[in-house]
Parts: C-alpha cells; sequence; structure tokens
C-alpha cells in the first residue's frame, strides 16, 4: 500500500452498531498499544513546559477513548503537586461508559459525552491523542481554530504516516495478542495519519500562528502551540 496520500475510509471502532462491550475491549487494548508506544510522553512533556510558573492547571482533553490519558496526567499532576481540573469529552458515549469503569474511585476527572464545540472556553491547555487523524482536513482546521481560539496553549498528539510503522504495527499486534479491531484499525490509522510537511498548509488555513510541528518517538507526530 502506498503511504503518498492519506488513506480514506471507516475505522471498525467508529461503527454505530459496535457492540458497547467490544468497544470497551477495543480501547482498552488500544491503551495498552500506547503504554508500549510511550504515547503519553510528548503530552507530560508538553504539560511540563504548559504549566511552568503555575500552580493550577485547567484541561480538556478532547476524544479520550478509554480515558488512560487525563488518568496519566491526573498522577502526574499528583506527583508534581499540581491542582488541576480535568475535563474529557468524547462524541461516542461507549467511551464514557469504559472511561469510568477503568477510573479509580477518587478521581477527580470529569467525563463528558458531547461535541468539543460546546464545551466553551477559558481552558488553559486543550490535548487530544489519537483523534486528528479520524478527521478530515476542514474538521481538523475547525479544531485547530476552536483549541487556539479558546485555549492558553494546545498539543495535538497523533500518528506519523510512515511505511515502517504501517508494516510493523500488524506484527507487532498479533505478538500482543491485541484485539483484531486494534490490528485493522491500527494499520488503517497509520495510513490516514499525517505527515510534517503537511501540517503548515492546515495550520494556515486554520490561521494558526507560532504553532511547533516535531516528531516524538516512536512514530508520533505532533503540533503544539504554546504561548
Amino acid at each position: 500500500m502506498t503511504l503518498a496520500t492519506r488513506a480514506d475510509g471507516p475505522e471498525l471502532m467508529d461503527a454505530d452498531d459496535l457492540d458497547a462491550r467490544v468497544y470497551a475491549d477495543v480501547v482498552r487494548d488500544l491503551a495498552r498499544v500506547n503504554v508500549v508506544t510511550l504515547a503519553i510522553r510528548p503530552t507530560l512533556a508538553f504539560l511540563a513546559r504548559a504549566s511552568r510558573n503555575k500552580d493550577r492547571l485547567r484541561l480538556l482533553d478532547v476524544g479520550f477513548g478509554d480515558g488512560d490519558a487525563l488518568r496519566a496526567i491526573e498522577r502526574w499532576a499528583d506527583r508534581r503537586g499540581l491542582a488541576v481540573d480535568l475535563v474529557g469529552v468524547d462524541l461516542n458515549p461507549r467511551s464514557e461508559r469504559a472511561a469510568r469503569a477503568r477510573t479509580p474511585a477518587g478521581s477527580r476527572i470529569r467525563w463528558v459525552t458531547g461535541d468539543y464545540a460546546e464545551m466553551g472556553g477559558g481552558w488553559d491547555a486543550i490535548v487530544s491523542s489519537l483523534v486528528a487523524h479520524h478527521m478530515t482536513e476542514g474538521e481538523l482546521v475547525a479544531f485547530l481554530r476552536f483549541m487556539d481560539a479558546h485555549a492558553r496553549c494546545w498539543l495535538v498528539n497523533d500518528l506519523h504516516r510512515h511505511q515502517v510503522a504501517h508494516r510493523g504495527f500488524p506484527l507487532l499486534a498479533t505478538i500482543a495478542r491485541w484485539h483484531p479491531i486494534v490490528r485493522h484499525d491500527g494499520t488503517l490509522s497509520i495510513a490516514r495519519a499525517f505527515r510534517p510537511a503537511e501540517w503548515p498548509p492546515l495550520l494556515g488555513e486554520a490561521g494558526v500562528d507560532g504553532a511547533r510541528v516535531f516528531r516524538a518517538f516512536p512514530f508520533r507526530l505532533c503540533v503544539e502551540r504554546l504561548r
């Protein structure tokens, strides 16, 4: 399969009729993928920069899935003694059910089923992980505009469309015995992701200045806007 341009086509986990229990199994395995691929590291490094000289952080996570990123952020903030107001929003109601089931009692995270565009402003930071590649270019431009207008800083943490990752992920997923939907969708997700040169035109169309596009090991492509 050529990766010269982004792939199209729906991912199996996005099907409206996918059973909630199967969805929970899929996002649980995606959380395991995130552990193996060190997915949270760029997000925590971004938050360390964003919270410098701050004693409180109000954060929105868009498209939280299993909720693993927000739980990791809460643990990170607790270790640093940083007061946080953490909110996750996801269009899929199955995500809220899965995230609540895996979140320990006493967590202060607030889970919301809905559209990010209805979450208002005043955020210190907006983050997303493995969300951008699900969007069309028009949807992504609208998302960039929202974040830039409603948050002091933001981070898009997504995949890098790369042949090595595209060929290697199915093998890794098979060895790890991840859910078949994870094997299928993970491979398609890499093909649907962006390359570094494709981000500046999107940022320009969104009217975003001063964003940084950077790679993170292994095969993550991030876009960061700090103020």
